[in-house]
């Protein structure tokens, strides 16, 4: 953050960041991971088209150890968030120019007004730099630094990109993304080098999807300024995307993410869901490098006709607990929107072992179709859209609820915002939705924004958390949101935090608590994933944090 002569930013009671002069720019040199790089502070909001040379932002409080706490005043980590910047110009779309997926152009290549063209092109997305941004837990900006854009890149509206996961050993980070060039046409709807789907209208350069990992331990993780991650390709998720990648203690990558945009195929429906990527292999148009893990189907739970195969494993949250892998489901018509562990409790996926890998609700969440909300029974019950998800411990679970994307019912969502369930004799239980200062449906200006384009929150996708020694936890996420814009996953978005008393189980105890704002939206950026930040110590407890290196 630039902060004008004489502001300041309190949080809590402490002055945590203070500049005198925001005109000042100037290059400077730090010290990082044994690295010279060169940094330049930077005016923020700041939507650049030129990615030539790597663009690395600090803020003016770049001494690490200042007093910066958050609310519950026991945690003070650091946060890594991704994101994009629009990266477009006029230029990138010209109106009535054919596209992609079909139809033809009316609007330029001119952020915001850009992705009107979703309503032609059902495919619509431009591929754009990924960043991450450091910041403390109350929100004071550290650093933002941009990912190579010539090793991997996302689709700037697609907003169940990204998601972010911490290495088992805590000094690295993954996520997945496209091998693609920044300001390309509906590369998310793509098919991969190595299949091809039948009547997918996207018929552009096939594109690999990859996972990426950045180790920051490693001396070289940083390159003429850019974050330079270990990319592993995979044909997995031809015709939509990859959403999450995460490394296993058995040093295998599992990944969740949809697949199909035309007519399916049993190599779509193949390539779909779970998935098992090794580190460093990569593929080719030969060598597919899907290796599935489990298929779900409704009729597991009593239904009698199976729906889309391939979209009944159209997952997008996933987190490793207790050596279980466990995934969510919350868009399309298809299947069922809930929460499932993949595999026997305790126990990883293996190749060997992963084509019969059993995928199942956890008990007592929801087992109504995502199409209607009927149960196998014909009873309506309501519609989940669960996204990411957080064990406090192994009978409290988080769920980030993205909410329904429908203007009318965010206000009133009952299920929006954030779900707290306990495991009670071995069914788990929902025991309140935390809503208070998300503002559902509230639209919130963005400087630079038309008004008419102003988003409101609708609920949260990703979300980390932490357990205080008070007997709290403190939760951070990533907002989802709703507007009139063409695509509601173009729409700048926030990072929230709440509090909550880990003992608590019923609504009227939590009624108090409520959601703070520590990263606010900039116009031209969209937020993603989210995760404590990495370090560089070993598991005995030696070394530092890297972000204190410096």
């Amino acid at each position: 953050m630039i902060y004008r002569r004489g502001e300041e930013k309190i949080c809590r009671g402490y002055i945590v960041a203070k500049k005198d002069d925001s005109s000042l720019r100037k290059s400077v040199y730090t010290t990082y991971t044994n690295i010279m790089i060169p940094i330049q502070y930077l005016q923020p909001p700041a939507i650049t088209s030129d990615y030539s040379l790597p663009i690395v932002k600090i803020a003016d409080d770049w001494n690490k150890d200042d007093k910066c706490i958050n609310a519950d005043r026991f945690n003070a980590d650091h946060l890594i968030i991704s994101g994009s910047t629009y990266a477009g110009t006029a230029s990138t779309v010209t109106v009535g120019q054919t596209l992609p997926g079909g139809g033809k152009a009316i609007a330029n290549g001119t952020y915001p007004d850009v992705f009107n063209n979703d309503t032609v092109d059902s495919s619509f997305g431009i591929t754009s730099p990924i960043f991450l941004q450091e910041i403390t837990t109350c929100g004071t900006d550290i650093r933002t630094i941009y990912v190579d854009p010539s090793v991997i890149t996302t689709s700037f509206p697609s907003k169940s990109e990204l998601a972010l996961n911490l290495t088992p050993d805590g000094k690295g980070l993954t996520f997945m993304g496209y091998v693609s060039a920044i300001n390309q046409l509906d590369v998310s709807n793509s098919n991969t080098p190595g299949i091809t789907e039948p009547g997918n209208p996207v018929t552009t350069t096939a594109t690999y999807r990859a996972v990426a990992q950045i180790n920051f331990d490693d001396p070289h993780f940083i390159y003429h300024g850019f974050l330079t991650p270990k990319v592993t390709t995979t044909n997995a998720y031809p015709g939509n995307n990859g959403r999450a990648g995460i490394l296993g203690s058995n040093g295998l990558y599992y990944t969740v993410g949809n697949a199909g945009n035309g007519n399916g195929s049993p190599a779509v429906t193949a390539a779909a869901g779970v998935q098992i990527v090794i580190p460093g292999q990569n593929a080719t148009p030969s060598t597919p490098g899907t290796n599935q893990v489990g298929s779900f189907s409704i009729t597991q739970y009593g239904y009698n006709i199976a729906d889309k195969t391939a979209k009944d494993n159209n997952f997008r949250g996933e987190t490793i607990f207790n050596n279980t892998l466990y995934v969510t489901k919350g868009s399309g018509s298809n299947g069922i929107n809930t929460v499932y562990q993949v595999g026997n409790a305790g126990s990883l996926p293996t190749l060997a072992n992963s084509a019969n890998t059993p995928i199942t609700i956890l008990l007592g969440f929801p087992t109504n179709l995502a199409k209607n909300g009927k149960n196998v029974n014909g009873t309506v019950q309501p519609i989940y859209y669960p996204f990411g998800i957080w064990f406090a411990n192994a009978t409290t679970l988080y769920v980030a609820d993205e909410g329904d994307g429908v203007a009318a019912d965010a206000a009133t969502s009952t299920t929006a915002g954030l779900q707290k369930w306990s495991l009670v004799n071995g069914t788990w239980q929902l025991d309140y939705v935390l809503q208070k200062g998300l503002n559902l449906g509230q639209k919130y200006p963005v400087a630079g924004l038309p008004a008419a384009d102003n988003p409101a929150t609708d609920g949260l996708r990703n979300l980390t958390g932490h357990v205080n020694p008070d007997g709290t936890v403190t939760l951070y996420a990533v907002t989802s949101t709703i507007s009139g814009s063409g695509d509601q996953g173009a729409d700048p978005n926030e990072v929230v935090a709440i509090t909550d008393r880990l003992s608590y189980t019923t609504a009227v105890q939590s009624a108090s608590e409520q959601f703070r704002l520590i990263r606010t939206p900039i116009s031209g950026q969209v937020l993603r994933g989210i995760s404590f930040a990495p370090t560089n110590k070993e598991k005995d407890g030696s070394g530092e944090d890297f972000k204190r290196e410096h």
